[in-house]
């Protein structure tokens, strides 16, 4: 991944250069006065305000890492605030990601922030596993594929979500029922009947689990630093 960072670095400075300009054209022509950016790193403006939201403040890298976080700097730099969705106290949900030795002077923690609300309340378990396959391909069909022969093999009543809104196909093998996707309600009760939960160790998802109190067995995307770390860190650690 590191390798690929180096190799994609002219074409990431140009993607960022194109739309910091995007930007610029659209503050002109639609009157607007505030950007709010999700680690997008070229949506910073000289003319409104822009903030950027992050949790990795410092960024984890096997190589290169100083030279990575002098870019994550500098992009951070480049916007009036820096918003961190975790809790100031260390280790927060982040660890060391969110929680940097030194952390930007217009940095500031705005708590976890999450699609749901309340904790989950928990009914009568239907399902043994429930299997959440996510992330970029290949990795989520290997994934999946895992999941699936793992709980076939378990013999045990289980649930595989594949991550895949725009299909509908539903499939039966055994015991093990596979779904494309789920909406927040369904996914609600589902999870509500699960004893056991496996997913990735994505941040969204920890946020997700935390705020409804849902402990995870974490499988990080291979070579994705970020969630390598983070499955360490909730080895043994609760939500």
């Amino acid at each position: 991944m590191v390798g690929h960072f180096f190799w994609q670095g002219p074409k990431l400075i140009h993607s960022i250069w194109r739309e910091h300009q995007m930007l610029k054209r659209i503050i002109q022509t639609e009157k607007i006065d505030l950007v709010i950016s999700d680690s997008r790193f070229g949506l910073w403006s000289k003319k409104v305000k822009s903030i950027f939201i992050t949790h990795q403040v410092q960024i984890l890298s096997p190589r290169f890492q100083w030279v990575i976080n002098l870019l994550n700097r500098w992009i951070m730099s480049k916007y009036d605030e820096v918003w961190i969705p975790d809790y100031e106290q260390a280790p927060g949900l982040a660890g060391v990601l969110s929680h940097p030795v030194n952390l930007p002077k217009h940095a500031k923690y705005i708590g976890p922030k999450s699609r749901f609300n309340d904790p989950l309340e928990r009914v009568d378990v239907k399902y043994k596993n429930l299997g959440i396959a996510s992330g970029p391909e290949p990795q989520r069909s290997l994934f999946e594929a895992e999941l699936a022969r793992r709980f076939i093999e378990s013999d045990e009543v289980s649930l595989l979500l594949r991550g895949k809104p725009n299909e509908n196909d539903i499939k039966d093998i055994g015991k093990l029922k596979i779904v494309p996707h789920l909406k927040d309600d369904a996914f609600l009760a589902v999870l509500s009947q699960s004893e056991k939960v496996i997913c990735r160790s994505g941040y969204s998802t920890i946020m997700d689990l935390h705020v409804l109190g849902v402990k995870a067995e974490f499988h990080p995307t291979p070579g994705q630093t970020e969630q390598e770390y983070l499955a360490t860190l909730y080895n043994g650690r609760s939500l």
